[in-house]
Formats: C-alpha cells, structure tokens, sequence
C-alpha cells in the first residue's frame, strides 16, 4: 500500500521544517560577513508556507476531508 502523494508530502514537510530550523539557527547566530547575506527571515517565511501547505495537504490525505469553501457537502 504505498502511495507517492503520501510520501511526497510527508518529505515536503518534513524539508520545509528542516530549512525553517536551519533559517531560525541562522538568524540567532551573530552576522559573519565573510559568508553572503542570505535574508534568513524570507527563508524562514517560505519554509513556514511550505509546512503550512503541505501540512494540511497531509491532514486531508489522511482523514480524506478536503479543506476549502468547495469541499462539498
């Protein structure tokens, strides 16, 4: 029983996590200028979407609800 939508969007989550923390990491560490300046906070936002995305694209594969206003009836 292996479905790619699943496991798909189990690895986007689970990526969108990883560079939030990487973004968050970086954002607490003091400014090295030898290293270009990456606008961790962006990075952070992006990654934040993706896991927000995904997550509930997660939870309707899961439960097999649909979100949104045309989910029907």
């Amino acid at each position: 029983m292996f479905d790619p939508s699943l496991t798909f969007t189990v690895t986007a989550v689970v990526v969108g996590l990883l560079i939030g923390g990487l973004a968050n990491w970086q954002l607490r560490r003091p400014i090295d200028l030898r290293w270009p300046i990456v606008p961790w906070l962006g990075v952070q936002f992006i990654a934040f979407a993706l896991v927000l995305i995904f997550g509930a694209h997660l939870i309707s594969l899961l439960t097999g609800h649909t979100f949104g206003r045309n989910s029907g009836n």
